[in-house]
């Protein structure tokens, strides 16, 4: 009856532990909210390439735009909901201007840290975020969707 119980206590501790290493290898995160004027505007497109969207964004926020400027539909029902801009990382809007949606991650099974948040119905401003609202990377996309 012992050893088993033994056994388990010295599991839970090697997982505790684990763990523990694990947080404490992690950068610390950053304390502040960084100005609107930290906002990155998108670098300049690539000479060789003739696609208008900024090489920063993954392929699935590629494909994500789209479906964004058609209406939906989308994989999570948060998608298109009301971005609160609470952290205030945005140019200050009235509630309702912004909206989030998700970027999935391959191999995640749940949604991720990556959004798009648009602002104005049709949207006429686009930013990009790849840690959960910490940053923003602002950028254009053609009003009428095209893409070559």
């Amino acid at each position: 009856m012992r050893k088993p119980r033994l056994l388990v206590t010295a599991a839970l501790l090697l997982i505790a532990g684990l763990w523990a290493m694990k947080v404490v290898q992690q950068p610390p995160r950053p304390q502040f909210a960084p100005a609107i004027s930290d906002i990155s505007s998108p670098p300049p497109a690539r000479p060789d390439t003739r696609d208008p969207l900024p090489s920063f964004l993954p392929a699935q926020a590629r494909a994500m735009i789209p479906v964004i400027q058609r209406g939906g539909p989308f994989a999570h029902r948060q998608d298109g909901s009301v971005f609160g801009n609470r952290e205030h990382r945005l140019p200050q809007r009235p509630r309702g201007y912004y909206r989030e949606y998700t970027v999935d991650t391959p191999g995640l099974g749940h949604r991720g840290a990556r959004r798009i948040i648009t602002g104005g119905e049709p949207p006429d401003v686009w930013f990009y975020s790849d840690d959960h609202y910490e940053s923003f990377r602002s950028f254009d996309v053609p009003a009428d969707g095209s893409r070559p």
